[in-house]
């Protein structure tokens, strides 16, 4: 008996350090301003991104190297997108408002994924006009 009490506890702490992390990288996203080229590679009109938007963000970045440690960022806030689903489902007959809530996170996180993909491009962009210039 103690020890499931100590598994529920230590599994919650963990998914509250996980929901911390996550919005820590979407507030993180949320001061970097992205690119025209971004804008237009993806197809972006306004600032704010809808959470229906993060799948063909995410199959973009697919498309794109890594650059950097960006990668594992990019799993979290999908985790995080998924686990807001996840809630999202669950919760909408018990608290129909957090729906409006949710879905602005669900936004966060497409806009989190849509700054590592202006900065992979940024970066392909830097690597091809230096293969250019050599």
């Amino acid at each position: 008996m103690i020890a499931c009490f100590i598994f529920v506890v230590s599994s919650l702490t963990l998914l509250q350090f996980f929901v911390s992390y996550s919005r820590s990288i979407i507030a993180e996203s949320r001061g970097h301003r992205l690119s025209e080229q971004a804008c237009e590679i993806c197809g972006i009109k306004s600032r704010s991104l809808a959470g229906e938007q993060f799948g063909r963000l995410n199959q973009l970045i697919a498309l794109c190297p890594e650059v950097g440690d960006d990668g594992f960022k990019v799993k979290v806030v999908a985790v995080y997108f998924h686990l807001l689903g996840f809630v999202k489902t669950v919760m909408s007959w018990a608290m129909p408002s957090a729906s409006s809530w949710i879905e602005a996170e669900r936004g966060g996180c497409a806009y989190a994924v849509a700054v590592v993909l202006d900065r992979r491009i940024a970066h392909n962009r830097m690597v091809m006009a230096d293969m250019a210039s050599h």
